[in-house]
């Protein structure tokens, strides 16, 4: 969730009428809620221009990152591109579990440890937004993976139901990992992916970008994470990417998403924060590195 370092502009406000509130099963109004808010699907998959997302041509893909491990590209996911062919079914599965209908896998920086957990009706209502999006032609490049992927994530995922709504740990971390996947970047990566057995929400994962190198913070209840800051302080730096200090904090945390959650799936989630064990901060790799 939080990097140390600005607030992503040019956002469209998210229209999400109760859409934080449970659903009696999937709805268009719920899965724009998730994509726009909280989800923040558009921070790897809408075009970027000098002043943030291009929002004229939301959704229909950009280079994500370019790294001797991979080049990924954010693919197009209006009803241009090829998920205009699959089912929901199809378009579900590669959602969760990052296999397309071809068998193939889906690579890094998807976060699949954590879109596993996506329940079936925010999962079904996802795929029933994205199916609503004008379609914009978008001509990209497939992604090129220099790392060997697994064959899959994971057994097939099935019957996942989130936890009631409301301004409990349980939902918080439901938002926290599932839906928002703040504890993918904010969980050292070991050789599989990220420790959450371990090192859940301790920092040090870093990002580079045009900004330089971004490190990602600490989330724990420890003093090195988010002890010493009050509730307002830590939904500012969530939704707007201002420290406590009034400095703007870096990308590629998406502000600007997370700015369209509702009051109490804030709150959720910053109780959710603070029930994690406190762990100090892990080293940045550049660090570990030097260190050898």
């Amino acid at each position: 969730m939080m990097t140390r370092h600005v607030l992503v502009h040019g956002m469209l406000p998210v229209i999400a009428c109760c859409a934080g509130m449970a659903t009696a099963g999937p709805t268009v109004e719920r899965g724009e809620y998730l994509v726009r808010g909280p989800g923040g699907c558009g921070n790897c998959h809408t075009p970027l221009g000098p002043e943030g997302p291009v929002m004229a041509a939301e959704l229909s893909g950009r280079l994500v990152d370019d790294n001797p491990a991979f080049t990924a590209i954010g693919p197009n996911l209006t009803p241009a591109s090829r998920i205009a062919r699959w089912s929901d079914a199809e378009l579900a599965r590669a959602i969760r579990e990052g296999l397309r209908p071809d068998g193939s896998l889906i690579g890094p920086p998807m976060p699949f440890s954590m879109y596993r957990g996506l329940s079936d009706e925010d999962l079904a209502s996802i795929v029933m937004f994205l199916r609503t999006l004008a379609p914009i032609e978008n001509e990209l490049p497939p992604s090129v993976y220099r790392i060997p992927l697994p064959p899959a994530y994971g057994p097939p995922v099935a019957d996942v139901e989130a936890p009631p709504a409301g301004v409990t740990v349980e939902y918080g971390a439901y938002l926290a990992g599932p839906v928002a996947h703040c504890m993918e970047c904010h969980t050292p990566m070991g050789p599989t992916g990220p420790m959450v057995e371990t090192d859940l929400g301790r920092g040090g994962f870093e990002f580079h970008g045009p900004w330089g190198t971004s490190v990602a913070a600490n989330l724990t209840s420890h003093p090195d994470g988010l002890a010493e800051y009050s509730d307002e302080e830590i939904a500012t730096m969530i939704t707007k990417g201002i420290h406590a200090n009034g400095t703007p904090m870096l990308p590629p945390m998406p502000y600007g998403y997370l700015a369209g959650m509702t009051d109490d799936d804030l709150k959720a989630v910053i109780l959710y924060l603070r029930s994690l064990p406190p762990l100090p901060d892990a080293a940045p790799a550049a660090e570990i590195s030097a260190a050898q």
